[in-house]
């Protein structure tokens, strides 16, 4: 079927008495064999598809409301509607039903609503209980009739029946004629019945009233009875607000009548809801389900017009992108797609989807764009940031968003494939310092840093914290305390203590940790240059437990990619000290700290990394070996070995010539190599090259001086006791945490005491000169982040020339 009169929309209600839009379609009535009876089949517009099969059933209550609406309810607490889009073929349906049931198609309802309850006590009452009479409509009746409508809302059969004698008799229009005079008697005596008179028929529940009283003749009448609570000294001037204050702003003409009353309505009643009705107690909460029925199907009435009228949204579009329309204008433009954006929430997800394809085809974002002064993304950025709720409730939802926008899945593959790579390109350009800028500035211990983004900030906060009306650039309001400014001047920056903050920068590391697993090569290079993971890996000294979880999180997924960029980057820059440190500071005490930290190095064991194992095993095994409860540090220390034996194997197997005494190095030498051994690129294994002996001991006269280079070891390791790390509780080793939170790499220490040297403040960096060993342990060295072809030649010149350690900003 093509005729418009049949078509329809097929709503649910789901668990929270909101309508779920279940597709659209056509229906019809017709004899379903299965079913033994009359029936109502909706087939699904796009492909002709059964999205309803419901059999008429003769006792089953249909409700007919608003002209275009068919309410049931199928079983228990599961209530469909169809909503047509033309009142004639709801009217056709609706005979269709009450052929059916052997009712006249002029009732609203075919069916008492009766719960199990109440039929008893239905059958017990006499013929004359079936009916309510009403109260003559007069002034000095007015306390009997606010008497009646209050003891009928505990029945729900008298509510229907109260329900039919009020519409049948016309009687709200009477009612309301008696608060226009008792207004003009200033009866408050009768004003306050009026309000409990007209609050009580709200609770009714009932479309078909709502009709009535919401009508342009009467809405405002309507309003008027309920400005007179009797439990206010004064009554309130909703009726003024609406008439004067609430102006209705036309941004372009609406010329079709229907949808502007349907809008002034829709306005009305939410405001009766919102605003005017007190919040219902538990035992009223249902008795305005219908009203908010009422104002859902609304909405979804006025955003389907105006989405249907492209020349109503084109001229729109036009006025907002011209530039010589004014600011005014421009203003009361956005306003408008802010109001038509929030009531395209009431679609369900694939209309919503049709309505912003619409928005887009019209060049919604182009728009955007012209009526803003800063990138819309570092907006979005921004305002997560400066969420003054404690429990960060919008920038839960604003990260979310960010996480959408910046999937690489979401965004449209097009035939030359490069605007991801543009768009990740723009973003790390553009918007990722200052999605960054806290977690940095909360982890520094540079004071001149720190300043630098106090003042480079606070005026980008303060202009979208602020009142859009307010062009002031003076800090956010006294109601954002200093403890919850993130960048407070407050001593708290290295760890915050501060709930808030630390909640702020657990969502930061969550959206990090998301591009470590989607973006690869733009976040690669980023952690990189800004030495980001040292950064993130100080808040694992945060007393608040699910921060340390998220840098520890954020450091697992960077291992997960075993990656030997990565890998070279945490061993050079000692990274795995911080999180031993917040193993052994943790103590015997079992809990998902302790168990994430174990499960990061037992995945390094299963996975066999071995640049990270030789590190942890010759760095902190001393520290680690007495941890028993489970094998993960034993096993590293097994693979180390066997690693250490295949290589002692391979390396026999070279003919002994390459292995002459002409090759030897002594001890010092040997340690050295060692390390560059460890630290060699994967693409460089397997090459024979035999360097000159000035520059670095070839790999084939390791074996023979293994045995001196161990006894070697031995000895300077019993010369640096003193290095040792130090007990914090029984049983357990404390490891030195001396860095620079901008230093961009540290030593590879054989000592036990994992050091942490300065780094420029580029990123690059000099090897130090052979200074005395206390020197060593207390300052560090110097590596390159990246080892660079040129670095050889800078060693050189130092071992010959001696320099004095570079400073901080050098």
């Amino acid at each position: 079927m093509s005729d418009t009169r049949r078509r329809v929309k097929v709503y649910t209600l789901n668990e929270d008495r909101q309508w779920d839009d279940r597709g659209t379609g056509h229906v019809s009535s017709t004899y379903v064999e299965e079913l033994k009876g009359m029936s109502l089949l909706v087939r699904a517009e796009s492909d002709g598809s059964l999205l309803l099969e419901s059999k008429i059933n003769p006792n089953t209550a249909y409700q007919k409301q608003q002209d275009t609406l068919i309410v049931w309810s199928e079983a228990e607490n599961y209530d469909l509607a169809l909503s047509f889009q033309e009142k004639a073929g709801c009217d056709e349906i609706w005979e269709k039903i009450c052929q059916v049931q052997g009712k006249d198609p002029s009732v609203e309802v075919t069916q008492d609503l009766i719960d199990e309850s109440e039929e008893e006590r239905f059958e017990e009452m006499p013929e004359t209980s079936h009916l309510i009479d009403l109260p003559t409509c007069e002034l000095n009746k007015l306390e009997e009739i606010a008497d009646l409508i209050t003891s009928v809302l505990s029945s729900p059969i008298r509510r229907e029946k109260l329900a039919l004698a009020l519409e049948n008799e016309g009687y709200i229009k009477k009612l309301l004629q008696l608060f226009q005079a008792c207004e003009n008697l200033e009866n408050t005596e009768g004003l306050h019945h009026l309000y409990e008179i007209i609050r009580g028929i709200l609770f009714l529940n009932k479309a078909t009233l709502f009709e009535v009283m919401f009508s342009d003749e009467c809405i405002m009448d309507v309003v008027g009875c309920l400005e007179y609570d009797p439990a206010l000294a004064q009554p309130k001037r909703h009726r003024e607000f609406l008439t004067k204050t609430a102006k209705f702003k036309e941004v372009i003409p609406i010329t079709d009548s229907e949808l502007r009353q349907k809008i002034h309505q829709t306005y009305r009643v939410q405001y009766i809801q919102d605003i005017i009705l007190p919040t219902p107690s538990v035992f009223e909460e249902n008795f305005l389900s219908t009203l908010t029925s009422f104002i859902f199907f609304n909405k979804v009435e006025i955003v389907s017009m105006l989405q249907e009228d492209e020349k109503f949204l084109s001229e729109v579009f036009a006025q907002l992108t011209d530039e010589a329309t004014d600011d005014d204008k421009r203003r009361e433009l956005v306003n408008f797609f802010k109001e038509f954006c929030a009531f395209s929430q009431t679609l369900q997800p694939q209309n919503r989807d049709a309505f912003f394809k619409t928005l887009a085809k019209l060049g919604i974002l182009p728009a955007l764009e012209i009526v803003m002064d800063i990138l819309l993304i570092n907006v979005v950025i921004e305002q997560m940031i400066c969420d003054t709720d404690p429990e960060l409730g919008g920038a839960v939802q604003l990260m979310g968003l960010l996480r959408t926008l910046i999937d690489p899945e979401n965004m449209l593959a097009t035939t030359n494939k490069t605007e991801k790579s543009e768009f990740l390109n723009f973003f790390y350009n553009h918007c990722m310092h200052v999605l960054t800028a806290p977690l940095l500035t909360n982890t520094s211990e540079d004071k001149c840093e720190k300043d630098f983004f106090l003042k480079h900030y606070r005026y980008s906060w303060s202009f979208v914290c602020t009142p859009s009306h307010s062009h002031s650039h003076s800090t956010p309001s006294s109601s954002i305390s200093q403890d919850n400014m993130v960048g407070s001047n407050k001593n708290n920056t290295i760890c915050p203590d501060n709930y808030q903050t630390a909640q702020l920068l657990a969502l930061i590391l969550e959206l990090l940790t998301f591009c470590v697993e989607h973006h690869t090569y733009h976040i690669k290079n980023y952690i990189m240059n800004k030495d980001l993971l040292r950064r993130v890996l100080v808040l694992m000294n945060s007393k608040h437990t699910f921060l340390a979880l998220c840098a520890l999180r954020f450091m697992r997924r960077i291992i997960g990619l075993k990656d030997e960029f990565y890998n070279r980057y945490i061993t050079k820059g000692n990274l795995f000290e911080p999180v031993i440190n917040a193993l052994l500071d943790n103590g015997t005490r079992y809990n998902l700290l302790n168990s994430a930290v174990i499960e990061l190095f037992e995945f390094i064991r299963v996975e066999d990394i071995k640049s990270l194992t030789a590190h942890i095993v010759e760095n902190f095994y001393k520290a680690l070996e007495s941890i028993e409860y489970v094998q993960t540090f034993k096993g590293l220390k097994t693979k180390y070995e066997q690693e250490k034996d295949r290589q002692n194997q391979k390396l026999n197997s070279v003919p002994s010539i390459l292995r002459s005494n002409r090759f030897r190095r002594d001890a010092k030498t040997l340690e050295e190599d060692e390390e560059m051994w460890f630290n060699e690129d994967e693409e460089e294994e397997g090459k024979a090259v035999v360097a000159p002996v000035e520059k670095s001991k070839p790999e084939d006269d390791f074996p023979d001086n293994y045995e001196k280079f161990m006894e070697t070891k031995k000895a300077k390791e019993s010369e640096d006791k003193e290095n040792l790390p130090k007990r914090t509780s029984p049983g357990g080793f404390k490891f030195t945490f001396s860095h620079s939170a901008t230093a961009a790499n540290g030593t590879n220490s054989k000592s036990v005491v994992a050091q942490t040297p300065p780094a420029t403040s580029n990123g690059s960096s000099s090897k130090t000169t052979n200074l005395p060993t206390s020197v060593t342990a207390t300052k560090g060295s110097l590596v390159g982040l990246v080892d660079y072809p040129d670095d050889e030649e800078e060693d050189e010149e130092e071992e010959t020339s001696p320099r004095k350690r570079p400073r901080l900003g050098s």
